[in-house]
């Protein structure tokens, strides 16, 4: 299970409303399963059905996250279009191991829908996101 306080679970749809058409990303920090941080980050490919994050924007938040003494939890992007599933390109590009993903999909722009998934041994599982409230 992954939790997130409901301002930074506000914050990741309001980037991806921002961004819409396009597909945003960026990076949720924390400790064990709870995030704490959120680092948007600058999708270099500006596309509606691909993202890749700025390489030195990565190197960024990685140096941020060991001076805070936070761990990477989870990657997350936007589907503008589609549901809130990963595709077979998310899967290619999935490289970080044991972090969560997150699609943050707008395909009902009034109704996002936010999944987390696991993936081990190149399968895909999907995990619990529980907003925390207060």
């Amino acid at each position: 299970m992954l939790q997130m306080p409901m301002p930074i679970y506000e914050r990741m749809i309001g980037q991806a409303r921002g961004g819409f058409p396009l597909e945003v990303c960026g990076i949720l920090g924390g400790k064990g399963n709870i995030v704490s941080a959120i680092y948007p980050m600058t999708n270099t490919d500006a596309s509606r059905d691909h993202f890749m994050m700025d390489p030195r924007e990565q190197f960024s938040v990685v140096k941020a996250l060991r001076s805070q003494e936070l761990e990477m939890l989870a990657v997350y992007h936007s589907h503008p279009a589609t549901p809130a599933r990963l595709s077979d390109e998310d899967l290619r590009l999935a490289f970080t191991p044991d972090i969560s993903y997150v699609i943050v999909s707008l395909a009902d722009p009034s109704a996002p829908e936010v999944r987390s998934f696991r993936i081990a041994d190149k399968k895909v599982g999907s995990e619990e996101l529980k907003i925390i409230h207060g």
